[in-house]
């Protein structure tokens, strides 16, 4: 820690305290309850935070923390703030993965290295109305939490007074206080800033931004130790912070493993139009995405498919899966370099089913391009950003018009295609074609071979001399192509 806040002896935390994060869980509790944070957990600003090998919900939690100043034992209600030394921002990061084995203790869950980030300033508590200091965390400059304690179920002195009926809170202990709706999950590369301020106090003291970086760890859990980490869709559901989210992959700042550079390098050669007529010899008839264009002169674009499905808009189910951090949101903020997002829209082109922020998103992770069978907002600015899409054009529309984000990383149907996870998408000038990872290295080969012959044929048809026999070669050309070759 620095020097303006030393390591505390006791870090208590309050699992639930925010009506709207109580009004997000569907409970809310008659009283405050606790749990305990190692010391070793505190971290300064400007510090990073790793997400361990094979897991992946690590979740932002931006709190008020108080820091006890005179020690305090029993003390009443009324008294309790006077114990409150100061003031300051705290993220009180936890592992959903490993939550379901410690049963509620929370000791590695939320215990691990670096999972309590404060500071970096503290802010003197006589200074500042308990009812009315703001909490705010961004997530990569998009505020996320935005909440004040005058939203708090119980008041700020309530948790001194309650703590000190049990035990003695002693100089330098600190109190993380819940923290309130919009909480979510973040993944490698992501920066995370928690501000505590009191704007309305004089001279609007604050805290300064507490700032963590998320990196990926690369050394995974022991089995041989103790329980692995394990997830469900009740894990999912409270670290995402929405109404039954769709899971995303353990590693989703992984490059894809299914598309090696080899095999990408081919298919960057290899036509649409001559992919698509490999797989119709393989018996796949309806590999094409049909109906969609590229926003981009000469694109061509390879990767592996991350899906997003939209349904049809209604008003309930847009409430909770359409605003906050959607499905949307998580896909964009998820991809991966060489990765390309497939969006199910219908095949309604009257919709904008991304815009220019998203865009941005996805060009700075190094996606590969997007295809979606809706239509594109900010389409002139998409395509200044230089990221590739191919849609069915533009479209001024929101979200909400016609569509609600409901899931990512399953199957979906796109423009007439049925795409899985790990396909591989290929797009160009004559559109996009799906093709299943098993038939990649196959499929490409044999489409190269026969551009080859193509070419040759088209040496001879410029030569002067008749498709017939030539195209397609009868035993007589085969010969002298192959001879050719030779």
């Amino acid at each position: 820690m620095t020097d303006q806040i030393p390591r505390p002896g006791k870090i208590i935390a309050i699992h639930l305290s925010y009506a709207s994060r109580a009004a997000q869980r569907g409970r809310t509790p008659a009283n405050p309850s606790y749990f305990f944070k190692v010391a070793s957990s505190v971290a300064a600003s400007g510090g990073t935070i790793e997400r361990p090998a094979g897991t992946e919900l690590l979740a932002f939690e931006g709190e008020i923390a108080l820091v006890i100043g005179e020690p305090a034992r029993r003390v009443s209600l009324d008294d309790a703030w006077s114990h409150v030394a100061s003031v300051t921002a705290a993220n009180d990061l936890g592992l959903y993965d490993l939550r379901a084995n410690d049963k509620g203790s929370n000791v590695r869950s939320k215990g691990g290295d670096g999972y309590t980030p404060l500071g970096p300033n503290l802010i003197d508590a006589r200074a500042v109305d308990p009812r009315d200091i703001r909490v705010r965390t961004w997530v990569n400059g998009e505020i996320r939490q935005d909440d004040n304690s005058s939203g708090l179920i119980f008041p700020l002195a309530q948790f001194v007074a309650d703590l000190s009926q049990h035990f003695t809170l002693e100089t330098g202990d600190v109190i993380l206080t819940g923290t309130p709706a919009g909480s979510s999950v973040i993944v490698p590369g992501d920066v995370v800033e928690v501000e505590v301020d009191a704007p309305n106090a004089p001279g609007a003291p604050t805290s300064g931004r507490l700032v963590t970086t998320v990196t990926q760890g690369d050394v995974p859990f022991d089995a041989t130790l103790g329980s692995l980490p394990a997830v469900d869709d009740v894990q999912r559901t409270d670290a995402w912070g929405l109404a039954a989210p769709e899971p995303v992959a353990a590693d989703p700042a992984a490059p894809a493993a299914a598309l090696s550079a080899e095999l990408r390098a081919k298919l960057e050669k290899a036509p649409t139009a001559g992919l698509s007529a490999q797989l119709r010899k393989r018996g796949h008839h309806h590999c094409f995405i049909d109906g969609v264009t590229a926003n981009l002169p000469d694109t061509k674009i390879v990767g592996t498919a991350r899906t997003l499905r939209f349904i049809p808009t209604r008003e309930d189910l847009f409430a909770s899966h359409g605003g906050g951090y959607n499905a949307q949101k998580r896909l964009f903020d998820a991809v991966s370099e060489g990765e390309i997002i497939v969006i199910e829209a219908r095949g309604d082109a009257t919709t904008g089913t991304l815009g220019d922020i998203l865009a941005l998103r996805a060009k700075t992770r190094r996606a590969a391009g997007v295809v979606t069978d809706g239509g594109v907002r900010d389409f002139a600015e998409v395509a200044r950003i230089g990221l590739p899409v191919f849609s069915q054009g533009a479209h001024p529309s929101v979200l909400g018009r016609k569509h609600v984000p409901w899931a990512v990383d399953e199957t979906i149907a796109c423009g007439g295609a049925a795409v899985q996870p790990g396909d591989i998408i290929v797009g160009d000038g004559d559109g996009v074609v799906v093709i299943p990872s098993s038939l990649a290295e196959e499929v490409v080969d044999a489409a190269l071979a026969q551009e080859d012959e193509d070419a040759w044929i088209a040496e001879q048809v410029e030569a002067g001399h008749p498709v017939d026999g030539l195209f397609p070669m009868n035993a007589q050309w085969r010969a002298k192509y192959e001879a050719s070759r030779r």
